[in-house]
């Protein structure tokens, strides 16, 4: 069978369809290699950032990537491996993932990929699965207790071996999901900071994707094809606060692309003074430090009732007021002057301080 396709000079050309199909599919190819070293550029200048703002990783640093078989993980230990190779440092990198012995968990998947890719790999057995569910309650959700035993495990495992850092694959989105977690259920402010010491000061915990969305994991994963592992335990349940949450952000970031980036920035823009903290900000032993110089209100005048109360309380009757103009006008006037109409006003200036 044949195509007839018509050419810029609008003479006809004949072509098999499987030559047709071939020449779409290096175009597509070539459309798809684009977007994909696009998006792999910008994944790894995230992460470098996030590495470089926080100093997360250093010379002679042995960084610990837990995998779970995810596309968080997976992209994370496959961007750390690039930036190894490139870094002006030398820093190791080892795999670790946690076997939990979840029924029908496909235990050849992770120790197959590795293998093939040439990454060291650590598979610790441990039946934490059974514990998890002896004890949540029935209709309770897994994930805390899951996490709880899962980090115990690991961050053990990082002191026995040596590794100096613990690489978590939490994400921008993860991060801003746990924000509001704790804000809707929690009444705290905190979320996931990109760099962590541990309670015991044992392990120092880094979050290389904190700067990265996670649309672009999931579109990188897709490129680079790896093998997926869901989570079965917690994923199959139903009305996960967290899945609501997730979902939320998705939904503004889809009417208002900008707002999650916003958000995040939010998270390094804090001004203690602004919020309500008492440990936070010493509310207490504020003081005043004004000087001799006035500002008198600037408006038209100013009404003063009950002056003999005024006056007993030490306050002026009758206040002076001042003109706001284009030209600055600072001549000061008593509260029951009139003042020209004629005359163009300014915007009063706000204190920025207030």
């Amino acid at each position: 069978m044949t195509e007839v396709l018509l050419g810029r000079d609008d003479t006809t050309h004949t072509i098999d369809d499987e030559q047709a199909d071939d020449d779409r599919h290096d175009f597509d190819d070539g459309i798809q290699s684009t977007r994909f070293k696009k998006l792999q550029k910008k994944l790894r200048k995230e992460v470098s950032w996030a590495i470089r703002d926080f100093k997360m990783i250093e010379d002679g640093d042995v960084v610990m990537v837990c995998i779970s078989g995810g596309k968080d993980s997976f992209t994370l230990l496959d961007i750390l491996l690039f930036l190894k190779k490139i870094a002006p440092i030398q820093f190791e990198v080892v795999a670790v993932n946690l076997d939990q012995k979840q029924p029908g968990f496909p235990e050849e998947v992770l120790p197959r990929y590795l293998s093939e890719q040439g990454i060291p790999y650590y598979i610790l057995e441990k039946d934490t699965y059974s514990i998890v569910k002896s004890v949540v309650p029935e209709g309770k959700t897994y994930c805390s207790a899951c996490s709880r035993l899962r980090r115990g495990s690991l961050y053990g495992f990082a002191k026995q071996i040596g590794a100096t850092k613990v690489a978590l694959g939490h994400h921008r989105d993860d991060i801003l999901a746990t924000f509001f977690l704790n804000l809707f259920h929690g009444g705290s402010l905190k979320a996931m900071p990109p760099k962590l010491l541990s309670d015991d000061k044992q392990n120092v915990l880094i979050r290389p994707l904190a700067y990265v969305a996670e649309k672009d994991i999931i579109k990188y994963a897709n490129y680079k094809k790896f093998p997926i592992i869901p989570c079965n335990l917690c994923g199959s349940q139903e009305n996960l606060q967290r899945a609501m949450i997730n979902e939320m952000l998705r939904e503004w970031d889809n009417a208002h692309p900008k707002r999650l980036a916003s958000m995040f920035k939010a998270l390094q823009n804090v001004a203690p003074s602004q919020l309500a903290d008492r440990n936070l900000f010493d509310f207490e032993n504020l003081t005043l430090a004004r000087d001799d110089n006035e500002r008198l209100f600037e408006g038209e005048k100013i009404q003063a009732g009950l002056t003999e109360e005024l006056d007993k309380m030490g306050l002026p009757i009758n206040p002076l007021v001042q003109n706001f103009n284009p030209k600055f006008t600072d001549t000061p006037k008593q509260a029951d002057d009139t003042q020209d109409s004629d005359k163009p006003y300014k915007i009063p200036v706000i204190n920025p301080l207030i």
